[in-house]
């Protein structure tokens, strides 16, 4: 498939419209009635859904998180959108603005869904993004992205444009593989080791979507700059089919969900650390899990001073898994004895994995923030709670007064007098603050998702497209 991006196009003449317009003439475009059995269908063809949902990039977290969800959500829905605003919440020297791994993103879905652009380019704190193609019109099935530069993160790219590329399935189940170039271990962003042993495991086991994977090559934001990559190859839904979520949002926790029998351990720091480091966290991890198997899955020498990284991740009996890493911002001094420094991170990630599992959420707070598209997009009822933690304190976000009263479509009377529908107009919820941002500007570009209980358990909006041409 070959688009051409129009790099200049006439602006949307902007009146003082209001922020996130929800006008019943708007909702009624997306929106389709329950049917007795409290399915949704939102049936995607084509655009014309009205005008462009107007978003202010300083709303939650304010960051890049809100940029690549409304984008991804823009692309499947064929929804027009105009952010002012971008990345408002981030400060500093670089603060503000679009990055290079979000220009080289919505770049891609521009190509991808023949869209209108404006305002797309490095630094630019708006920009307007007007697709018209859905992901079933995707004709090729391999594609390469360039991350913008050697620290643009690749699985950041990854969240911007997977959501596309699952539903971009042509009838003939022929899979799509996808190349990220760019970096693979960057601050600020989840590394490969996560996204390998925690996001992608998440993904196959609660939605069946199956990802092989492989690292070609490492990349870091620290130590002398290359550029890495990834290769990604899946099977991306069949036309008319939805993301069906695969374990009953109502299952019963127990104790043994919480009980921790494996704890994996990564590895990647220069040579003189992996030794100690090992000794610390095998220690640390022993004194704060005595009856928990703790094994190193993955040592590699990292190749600089500056480059230290380690992932935790556990494992409950059940199949529930937690993930918490740490990544040191400076260099190893010639100061610092490699113990030293060992029993600082060992300390600072296992404090973290402690507080991650007091917390009894089903996921962790990072993981929880990564699965809300999903959930948006699934038809069916899904329920992750991360930590119990609330971000609403951040964002003034609703409390219980702020939510309406409703029956859910469980055969149980008693938790239908329980469920409370949460009101999307403002980040919501329990969890961190990118998971609360994530499903306001969800709940914005798909308005049939409904969240109940301050965010613990969602109703998706069951997207599906029917083959194009037919």
């Amino acid at each position: 498939m070959s688009m051409l991006v129009k790099d200049t196009i006439r602006a949307f003449r902007l009146l003082s419209p209001p922020l996130l317009p929800t006008s019943s003439s708007h909702r009624s475009l997306l929106c389709s009635r329950f049917s007795s059995s409290s399915a949704r269908n939102f049936n995607v063809v084509g655009s014309g859904m009205g005008g462009p949902l107007y978003i202010d990039g300083r709303t939650g977290e304010g960051g890049g998180q809100l940029i690549r969800i409304a984008c991804a959500l823009a692309a499947v829905t064929s929804h027009p959108i105009h952010i002012r605003h971008v990345r408002g919440n981030r400060g500093g020297k670089q603060g503000g603005g679009l990055k290079a791994q979000h220009v080289a993103a919505i770049k891609w879905l521009a190509e991808a869904t023949n869209a209108q652009v404006d305002g797309l380019a490095v630094g630019s704190h708006t920009f307007t993004f007007q697709p018209s193609l859905p992901p079933t019109a995707l004709k090729e099935r391999k594609f390469q992205i360039v991350a913008g530069n050697d620290s643009s993160s690749t699985l950041l790219v990854f969240q911007a444009v997977f959501p596309f590329l699952l539903f971009a399935g042509n009838g003939h189940g022929d899979p799509i593989e996808l190349e990220i170039h760019g970096g693979t271990n960057t601050s600020f962003s989840p590394s490969y080791e996560y996204f390998d042993q925690v996001l992608l495991p998440a993904l196959q086991d609660n939605f069946g979507i199956n990802v092989e994977r492989q690292l070609i090559k490492r990349s870091w934001t620290k130590g002398p700059h290359t550029r890495g990559s990834i290769w990604l190859k899946f099977q991306p839904l069949a036309p008319g089919q939805p993301l069906t979520p695969r374990v009953p949002w109502d299952k019963p926790i127990s104790t043994e969900d919480f009980q921790v029998k494996q704890i994996d351990i990564s590895i990647l720091v220069p040579h003189e650390l992996q030794a100690p480091l090992t000794v610390a966290l095998t220690q640390d991890l022993n004194q704060l899990f005595p009856a928990v198997d703790v094994g190193v899955v993955v040592m590699e020498d990292s190749g600089h001073k500056s480059r230290i990284y380690t992932l935790l991740v556990a494992h409950s009996e059940t199949g529930l898994r937690w993930g918490c890493d740490y990544m040191h911002e400076k260099c190893l001094s010639k100061q610092m004895m490699p113990e030293d420094m060992s029993s600082r991170v060992s300390a600072a990630v296992c404090k973290r994995l402690r507080k991650e599992l007091e917390a009894r959420g089903t996921v962790d707070g990072h993981l929880q923030d990564q699965l809300v598209v999903f959930q948006a997009l699934a038809d069916g009822r899904t329920s992750f709670y991360g930590s119990t933690e609330s971000a609403r304190e951040d964002v003034g976000s609703g409390g219980s007064g702020d939510t309406d009263a409703l029956g859910s479509s469980s055969n149980d009377p008693q938790l239908e007098k329980e469920m409370r529908q949460d009101k999307p107009d403002s980040p919501f919820g329990e969890g961190l603050t990118h998971t609360i941002t994530a499903r306001w500007i969800a709940s914005k570009l798909l308005p049939t998702v409904r969240w109940f209980n301050q965010g613990r358990i969602c109703d998706g909006a069951s997207v599906s497209f029917p083959q194009t041409g037919k």
